[in-house]
């Protein structure tokens, strides 16, 4: 069961790392070893929510940053002290969006999610696909309050999901470069919010805002 997570997490670092080094290579001319040097490096550094930078990838070409971007969201394997959604949750999620196509083609058949050789339980499931919604909507909708505070879309998205994932630098005013001094003080409130969701998992924060919880 470890070993499907560890191989999963090994190839987004692999996919990631060597997409990154070909664009870098090819866009901005880097010689190869130092496109792998920084892409690794970046990758890593991202995915496990260290935050370290090595070079400014905000100067990146497009597609690069929109990888980073995603590393921000998936996050590191879970039991880990890294932050975001974790590998374990997305590799669960695809295994059940497969399992969705595959019962319209085969509409009879009994299948579950497993992990290795192991079921996954269906509440288990459940609660990650609830984990994942939430973690989604806080992003869309914290990334909608500071494009309204006058962040351009870039910034804000990315600065939202740094926060969430608890990384570190993110990209346009909230670069490698640069800090979070440029955002209005609301969207630091804000932000800092979208880091204590991120650090405690979301379940742990929201649920002091159902009026149950505080019911005898």
């Amino acid at each position: 069961m470890g070993a499907e997570k560890l191989h999963f997490y090994l190839l987004i670092l692999f996919i990631a790392t060597i997409v990154v080094t070909i664009d870098l290579h090819l866009n901005l001319f880097y010689t190869l070893e130092q496109a792998l040097r920084d892409s690794l490096f970046q990758v890593v550094s991202i995915m496990t929510t260290t935050g370290f930078v090595t070079d400014n990838f905000d100067k990146w070409p497009l597609s690069s940053k929109i990888i980073l971007l995603l590393l921000m969201f998936i996050g590191g394997c879970a039991g880990s002290t890294g932050g975001a959604i974790k590998c374990l949750r997305i590799l669960l999620i695809i295994k059940h969006s497969y399992l969705e196509f595959y019962r319209l083609i085969h509409p009879h058949a009994v299948v579950a999610v497993k992990l290795g050789k192991h079921i996954v339980p269906a509440d288990i499931m459940a609660s990650i696909r609830s984990f994942f919604f939430l973690y989604i909507s806080t992003a869309v909708i914290a990334t909608l309050c500071l494009a309204f505070m006058g962040l351009d879309l870039i910034s804000a998205f990315s600065a939202v999901a740094t926060t969430l994932g608890n990384v570190g630098p993110g990209l346009g005013l909230v670069n490698p470069l640069s800090n979070f001094f440029e955002v209005p003080q609301v969207g630091k409130w804000l932000l800092s919010f979208c880091m204590l969701l991120g650090r405690l998992e979301i379940f742990t924060v929201l649920v002091l805002f159902i009026p149950d919880f505080w019911k005898k």
